[in-house]
């Protein structure tokens, strides 16, 4: 499993509008994408936010990142063209407990 993970820091006047666009429309436009299994969204301060991105294999994020991110990153970056900090990591599951 290869997890995708994006961290956006928000200026504090956009956080409410930021979070109900990647609620009703970003995330649910990638999900719709089905190169992904799991999309969880998770907030660790009132502008600061994280959303994981669970693909099966290497191929499905690839496909993700060739076929589909430029105009989902170019449509969130033109509504929201500044006051948005994105940083992004890939990492591959190693090993889980339950």
């Amino acid at each position: 499993m290869v997890m995708y993970e994006v961290t956006l820091q928000v200026e504090p006047s956009l956080a409410v509008r930021v979070e109900e666009h990647m609620r009703r429309i970003h995330i649910p436009e990638i999900f719709a994408t089905r190169c992904f299994r799991l999309i969880r969204f998770a907030q660790a301060s009132p502008a600061r936010f994280r959303t994981s991105y669970q693909a099966d294999t290497q191929a499905d994020l690839d496909r993700y990142l060739t076929d589909h991110a430029p105009r989902l990153r170019g449509e969130f970056q033109a509504e929201f063209a500044a006051g948005v900090t994105l940083t992004r990591e890939t990492w591959t599951q190693r090993e889980v407990w339950e």
